[in-house]
């Protein structure tokens, strides 16, 4: 990309795709990353994680699997895209657990899975389980996860999942189906956007990471904008402030402001829209 060059910066700081190397602990993703790791270390059977679109549940549970990894005491799966029935869930849970999933029945599928988390118990590790998307999970598989959990020993479970998801998870987890499995769930976090204050650090974050060492990028009038189009959506902020670098680039110059903001706004529908409810929104409280 151009603009690296042009502004001294390694590569690029507002990828959407995501990167723990980016990871940026604002107070909502900090408070749900601790809550996973006080859940997980009691022991504790379902975890549930909801957020909106963009708010980064998937670079959070890539922390928080990272982190876990670095335990020799754990053993970790992740299923990113859990739109499967029940029986292709458990082939792809026992290719994460380090076994083929040879059998074609599910009831021995399942009993090889129960006999694999029997074994790692013994070896001293306990198995922690995270499911990425899971609104899109049919209930029917949600249901065989629960089942799954049902071995444990006198002390503990030998498997606890973390499901993450849209707010469209607890509309689904409010089915009569599902209700036994919903009574599981200990802990939970919903993710919050990020304030105003967090916006300006999250840029200067993600720049530095990115090798930026020079003076700020982004003026004052123009961070307020990218908090105020965004809504203090990451995915949102990513997006708008990579645009705003083109049209800096684009002119020549070297730092961001407010009009470079509103024009990579109009060219961004999620946030155009956000940003017209936000100015109506300030219009009404104008008028009142």
């Amino acid at each position: 990309m151009n603009y690296l060059k042009h502004l001294g910066l390694r590569e690029l700081p507002f990828g959407i795709t995501p990167d723990t190397s980016y990871f940026f602990a604002s107070r909502s993703i900090q408070e749900a990353l601790n809550t996973l790791l006080v859940a997980v270390s009691n022991g504790e059977g379902f975890i549930k994680i909801t957020g909106e679109v963009g708010t980064g549940k998937t670079l959070l549970c890539r922390k928080f699997l990272s982190t876990v990894s670095m335990s020799a005491g754990w053993v970790s799966a992740y299923i990113p895209n859990p739109n499967l029935e029940s029986r292709g869930l458990l082939l792809a849970l026992a290719e994460e657990l380090g076994f083929p999933g040879d059998s074609v029945e599910a009831h021995r599928l399942t009993k090889d899975l129960m006999q694999r988390l029997l074994d790692i118990a013994r070896q001293g590790k306990r198995v922690v389980l995270c499911m990425d998307e899971t609104q899109a999970m049919p209930l029917a598989t949600l249901e065989t996860v629960r089942l799954l959990t049902n071995l444990e020993t006198e002390k503990r479970k030998l498997m606890q999942v973390v499901l993450f998801g849209q707010p469209e998870l607890d509309r689904n987890l409010a089915s009569a189906s599902v209700r036994q499995l919903r009574q599981r769930i200990t802990f939970q976090y919903r993710l919050k956007a990020l304030d105003r204050k967090e916006v300006a650090r999250y840029v200067a974050h993600r720049l530095a990471i990115a090798g930026y060492a020079g003076p700020a990028l982004f003026s004052p009038a123009a961070l307020k904008e990218l908090h105020a189009a965004s809504g203090g959506v990451p995915r949102l902020v990513n997006i708008l402030a990579h645009k705003s670098l083109l049209l800096v680039f684009g002119e020549g110059g070297r730092e961001a402001e407010r009009r470079h903001v509103q024009s990579a706004v109009e060219d961004t529908p999620a946030a155009n829209a956000r940003s017209w409810w936000w100015g109506r929104a300030r219009s009404t409280s104008a008028a009142n």
